[in-house]
């Protein structure tokens, strides 16, 4: 019998011990303009409703749920270290999100980024039904951005 490397991943929800890893972990993400910074505040906050991906006690994904209000929450700060992407991990993360979403009846879940194919992957679309889209504007400019 074959095992797959997903196999060897196990999700489990993060706590408080977690914050000084990830805030580690996220550090070349940042970097690659990838995942806004996060403060420890910040991390301590997602922590209480996110999940790490963990291959053999190693940390090797991290996702948050954030929720707003019975009607809408967030996947945040969706990690995979760059030797194990393409694995699985992160859909299995999101799933993990979602599912948690559904456990507190929340009813939409949305998602920012720039890897869009990756959460159609996931079921998400640009359009809710009736139709329905997000629209985003943008009240500051990075200091690099307005050179």
């Amino acid at each position: 019998m074959t095992h797959s490397p997903l196999d060897q991943v196990s999700i489990r929800a993060t706590c408080a011990d977690d914050v000084e890893a990830l805030s580690k972990f996220i550090i070349p993400f940042v970097d690659d303009r990838r995942l806004l910074p996060r403060t420890s505040e910040e991390l301590s906050q997602l922590v209480e409703t996110g999940f790490v991906a963990e291959i053999e006690g190693q940390l090797v994904g991290f996702a948050a749920l954030e929720i707003y209000s019975a009607k809408l929450a967030e996947i945040r700060s969706l990690a995979v270290s760059p030797i194990h992407q393409g694995l699985g991990i992160g859909k299995k993360l999101v799933d993990r999100c979602v599912e948690m979403a559904r456990e507190n009846k929340v009813l939409e879940v949305m998602a920012i980024t720039s890897t869009e194919e990756f959460f159609q992957g996931c079921g998400f679309d640009f359009i809710l039904p009736r139709e329905r889209k997000a629209l985003f504007l943008e009240t500051y400019q990075h200091s690099e951005d307005s050179h």
